[in-house]
């Protein structure tokens, strides 16, 4: 393998690892403006691209509340049925307040569930869906956990569905507590919102103003409707504060605080604002004004950029001299010509917001002469788009056809061809 090539699978393994097993430390943005905020951890998201704009204490890990119920939200949405009918048990039935006032043994539509999740904080509804889909809290909260994992997040531990403050021992005898860091919780509420495959339907719940719905009770395998009827209404305040908003969720404990996490989005740009620790009784608003200043920070300072827009020079595609090569004539020069072949997202993003003075960086390396034989689809370099030292996108450059090596065959070929052809001049 040539210098260049172990470069490149160097490149795309470096760049990889933040979508494997082992966690890549994510470049921490340098904050040019210092903001005043009430939050003790605070993020500002591009939620495209998963970069982060703004940061405040992002990566410390802290309580994160009701922030949770986004996590079983979109877990229930891709693993559960809407259609299903839950059982109520005992367990959750005697969650504490805030809580729908669920009794055991009664049944709820697991879509009634969700509404009630995110719209009214109910305790009790999380806990319902957690049994009904993982089989009981701990089962649900190792599926909490995978998720997690599968999604880069690995500052995070979930313990809970709902958010309550809980402490657990794993099984190598540590001592963890329900927690997340404000970047991973950014994390989790972009995927919701732009990649998850059910994520118009979290938007759909999560941006309902006002639910209706009631309980149920089973006779002879058949599901009637109670008697009880539920109205269930939107708490995320932010929704009408900002044009754009587009979802969130708020959430308090005494050790977390108050916590919240949304969404805007204006033209291409979409931005996620976290935020931990921000405030206790009685600074209730201290969370909407830091989301406000973060969400108006990131409108005020960042512009959105295809990579696609970007043009390497000409000469990243020009063709490659092959040495002992062969040609059509005796005597010419060797070339092969080159393509891009696979191309390699490793943000699984289109476009960037960046700053006035930001831009995304073209580094394009490639063989300068190729040694015969050369095959198609060899590759001989790669383009790699950055956006500060991250590589967002690489493009490997890959012969466009067969270049075979000269032999004896081909020499003889060439040597009766001049003969012909001079002769043919002669007469």
């Amino acid at each position: 393998m040539s210098y260049l090539r172990k470069l490149a699978a160097a490149v795309l393994l470096i760049s990889s690892l933040g979508f494997g097993s082992i966690p890549l430390q994510e470049a921490k943005p340098e904050n040019s403006t210092n903001l005043q905020l009430y939050a003790q951890s605070a993020v500002l998201m591009d939620a495209g691209s998963g970069r982060i704009l703004y940061e405040k204490n992002g990566y410390e890990s802290r309580p994160m509340a009701s922030t949770t119920k986004i996590m079983t939200c979109i877990l229930a949405l891709e693993c559960g049925n809407l259609e299903d009918y839950v059982e109520v048990s005992s367990y959750a039935a005697g969650m504490p307040k805030v809580k729908l006032g669920m009794q055991a043994g009664e049944y709820y539509r697991m879509e009634d569930l969700l509404y009630s999740l995110m719209l009214e904080s109910h305790n009790d509804s999380a806990v319902a869906i957690a049994e009904h889909i993982g089989g009981s809290v701990e089962g649900f909260a190792k599926m909490m956990n995978q998720k997690a994992r599968d999604l880069g997040c690995y500052d995070t531990y979930f313990i809970t569905p709902n958010g309550l403050d809980a402490t657990a021992t794993t099984s190598g005898g540590d001592t963890k507590i329900h927690s997340t860091t404000a970047a991973d919780l950014a994390k989790v509420m972009s995927y919701c919102i732009m990649k998850s495959p059910e994520k118009d339907t979290f938007l759909e719940i999560t941006r309902t103003v006002s639910y209706q719905m009631n309980n149920y009770r089973e006779e002879n395998g058949s599901f009637i409707p109670g008697k009880r009827n539920f109205v269930c209404n939107n708490h995320n305040a932010f929704l009408n504060m900002m044009e754009g908003a587009l979802s969130g969720k708020t959430g308090f404990t005494g050790n977390a605080g108050y916590c919240y996490v949304g969404s805007l989005k204006r033209d291409e740009r979409t931005y996620v604002v976290a935020l931990l620790a921000c405030g206790w009784p009685n600074h209730k608003s201290y969370k909407w004004s830091d989301t406000k200043t973060l969400m108006n920070y990131g409108l005020e300072n960042f512009e959105y950029h295809s990579i696609s827009e970007v043009k390497p020079e000409k000469a990243c595609y020009l063709p490659i001299r092959v040495a002992k090569g062969q040609t059509k004539c005796l005597g010419e020069i060797s070339y092969v010509p080159i393509e891009v072949g696979k191309t390699v997202e490793l943000r699984a993003c289109e476009g960037v917001l960046l700053r006035e003075n930001e831009q995304i960086q073209v580094i394009c390396k490639k063989e300068t002469i190729l040694d015969a034989p050369v095959l198609t689809g060899d590759e001989v370099g790669s383009i790699s788009y950055l956006v500060g030292d991250e590589v967002y996108r690489i493009e490997y450059l890959t012969a466009a056809y067969d270049v075979p090596a000269i032999n004896l065959i081909w020499c003889v070929k060439q040597v009766l061809s001049n003969y012909i052809r001079f002769c043919g001049y002669r007469r």
